[in-house]
């Protein structure tokens, strides 16, 4: 009897203890060293919710709402987003600041988050690893073994059999398509021939697929991405837990990460069977050995560091970092080309005159496709398949800008706001792909769609090669229009990668000299 009197009552002390330490940090009644000089902060905070709020009752997506904040209150902001501190940064240099020098090392951790704990392999993937030696070895891993020049050189031809295969599809449906769904097998069979040797959807050989397991791979990753774009309030306002709020989408992270590992983990003791049955087995596509092989390999001179778990973080890295921000990169390209009709002229002269019609485009011709390379820069710059650099936290007290930034800040920093600012870029939000030629490396950097410092995206040279080769394709192969000559719709969707509100829905029709020398 007494233990059902005195569970409450800790509750609810708890919660009161909870509410005036957050009451204290609002309302300090003495300047601490710590608290010396901090960034300005908008200010209506409330108690518990901090400057949460602001983000809560917006229905826009979250780069929108924190750029609002910023055009209001200024591009260096502290936030408290309840239990948590934040610094929003929404100007280049300052962001350049954030990771220049020594504070590209101090801003490298990540924020512990419940999703990284499960999905993350308890925080051991280069995403979510804190930085040490743990994280400088995959990173080293990374560039080296998966996306280095001589690694993606040699995938190039599974880059060209993907495209190929998309184009043939195309062909087959009808004059009216829905491109994004096409768009996300495309990558996924691409990262999934490089990872593991098997493609998962379109046509295939039944040696490298079947039906039941494509279906468990497909629900898979549509889960992955509906779970990433969710936002978890618990990791902001923990003792919510305590009242079962926040429990249905821990369970779903979970239930998540245990159909994915049990996946991987038969795709790996697949590979090591072979492995032990014949020691100089490859994959499937040209003799060339897959990423598991090659980690499997390492596992073999180093089997208490490469565990499973950690070829595993590897496989989900690449297949979360990989796919889906391509092929919505590719979508937005093409419907901002549907939208400038004028520009998407002047892309395929430049195709025609480079490639002509007699043969299918390769990634070499790339290089002589100028304009399309500024078709894309300036897609990547409206619309960057992550609008906010995915966050990192303070190690240790710092400057930044002359304020004080305390160790354990969460740092947002909005990609999206600043590849915007009139600053910057003359009439910022038009699709002006002109205002790339002649352009070098310094004018690159002003842009941020890959990350930036050393925690920055390393499949960057991979997703330039996989959105240059499929667009060049499309544009070669198809003529494009908008159904009933509407403007495309280009309003921006929730989730990491801001996918567009709307799909795009466009219509294709085939060249002639496509049934002749492609198809």
């Amino acid at each position: 009897m007494e233990d059902h009197i005195l569970l409450p009552f800790s509750i609810l002390l708890l919660i009161i203890l909870i509410l005036l330490k957050l009451i204290k940090l609002q309302h300090p009644k003495v300047k601490t060293k710590t608290s010396y000089n901090p960034p300005p902060s908008p200010p209506t905070s409330l108690p518990i919710l901090g400057h949460l709020h602001h983000l809560l009752k917006q229905k826009q997506p979250l780069h929108h709402s924190l750029s609002s904040l910023s055009s209001l209150h200024g591009p260096i902001l502290s936030l408290r987003l309840a239990s948590r501190q934040a610094l929003l940064i929404s100007s280049l240099s300052i962001a350049t600041e954030c990771f220049s020098s020594h504070n590209d090392i101090v801003f490298a951790n990540r924020p512990h988050l419940f999703a990284g704990k499960h999905l993350g392999y308890n925080y051991t993937t280069i995403a979510w690893a804190s930085y040490g030696p743990h994280w400088r070895n995959l990173r080293r891993l990374t560039t080296l073994e998966l996306f280095s020049t001589l690694r993606l050189t040699s995938f190039s031809s599974i880059r060209r059999d993907e495209v190929l295969s998309l184009v043939k599809s195309l062909v087959k449906d009808n004059k009216k398509v829905v491109l994004k769904p096409k768009l996300f097998e495309l990558t996924l069979n691409i990262m999934m021939r490089m990872i593991a040797g098997k493609k998962y959807f379109g046509e295939y050989d039944d040696e490298v697929k079947d039906k039941k397991e494509s279906e468990r791979f497909r629900d898979i990753v549509e889960e992955t991405f509906r779970v990433s774009g969710s936002s978890n309030l618990c990791d902001f306002i923990p003792f919510l837990r305590l009242f079962g709020y926040g429990r249905g989408m821990e369970k779903r992270i979970v239930r998540l990460h245990e159909k994915r590992d049990a996946f991987l983990q038969e795709l790996i003791d697949k590979h090591r069977d072979k492995t032990r049955v014949n020691p100089n087995v490859n994959d499937h596509f040209e003799g060339k050995k897959s990423v598991v092989d090659v980690l499997l390999g390492l596992q073999v001179d180093d089997p208490e560091y490469y565990t499973d778990d950690i070829i595993k973080g590897v496989v989900v890295m690449m297949l979360t970092a990989g796919t889906d921000t391509s092929a919505v990169t590719i979508e937005w390209a093409m419907s901002l080309l549907l939208n400038h009709p004028e520009v998407l002229n002047k892309v395929e002269e430049e195709i025609m005159i480079n490639i002509g019609k007699e043969r299918f485009v390769t990634e070499l011709d790339l290089a002589s496709l100028s304009f399309l390379q500024c078709v894309i820069y300036e897609t990547l710059r409206l619309k960057p398949p992550a609008p906010l650099i995915p966050a990192h936290e303070s190690r240790e007290d710092c400057k930044i800008s002359g304020f004080h930034v305390s160790r354990g800040t969460m740092l947002l920093v909005n990609a999206w706001a600043m590849q915007r600012d009139p600053e910057l870029w003359v009439e910022p939000n038009k699709f002006q792909p002109e205002r790339w030629l002649g352009k070098g490396r310094e004018e690159r950097q002003k842009m941020l769609p890959f990350g930036i410092g050393r925690r920055s995206c390393p499949g960057e040279g991979l997703a330039m090669k996989v959105v240059g080769l499929t667009l060049a394709a499309l544009i070669q192969c198809f003529e494009w229009g908008r159904v009933d000559d509407e403007l495309v719709d280009l309003h921006e969707g929730p989730g990491l990668t801001m996918p567009k509100a709307c799909p795009l829905v466009a219509l294709c029709e085939p060249r002639s000299f496509v049934y002749k020398n492609i198809v």
